[in-house]
């Protein structure tokens, strides 16, 4: 009986030493976790100003008319489609002003 109690004893022992240190890996890693948190946080803050940066309009209009260049349409080039039902606020181009820009393969625009 009395091996009986020191067996129990060293096991609530070591239930006791193992719950601890469980414990302490768990404490471990949850500061490891907050600290990804914090370095993933600053990445999607950064990110989200790269992408407000990057969508800016006056960029956009800078590289499409720089780098692509792209220019603003010509008078006739825009045609307005409208849903079918609702009421246009303008009448429509007479058919001979519509003209469609096309790219060639230099990239100049030729109507």
């Amino acid at each position: 009986m009395k091996a009986l109690t020191i067996v129990a004893g060293v096991l609530l022992v070591f239930i006791f030493v193992w719950e601890r240190v469980d414990v302490v890996r768990l404490g471990y890693q949850i500061e490891r976790l907050k600290t990804q948190k914090i370095l993933l946080e600053r990445e999607r803050d950064q990110l989200r100003v790269k992408v407000s940066a990057l969508a800016a309009p006056e960029r956009i209009a800078k590289v499409a008319t720089e780098k692509l260049g792209l220019v603003p349409p010509q008078q006739g080039q825009v045609l307005m489609v409208h849903m079918p039902g609702e009421i246009p606020s303008l009448t429509p181009p007479p058919v001979e002003l519509i003209r469609v820009a096309r790219h060639d393969s230099i990239g100049r625009i030729r109507q």
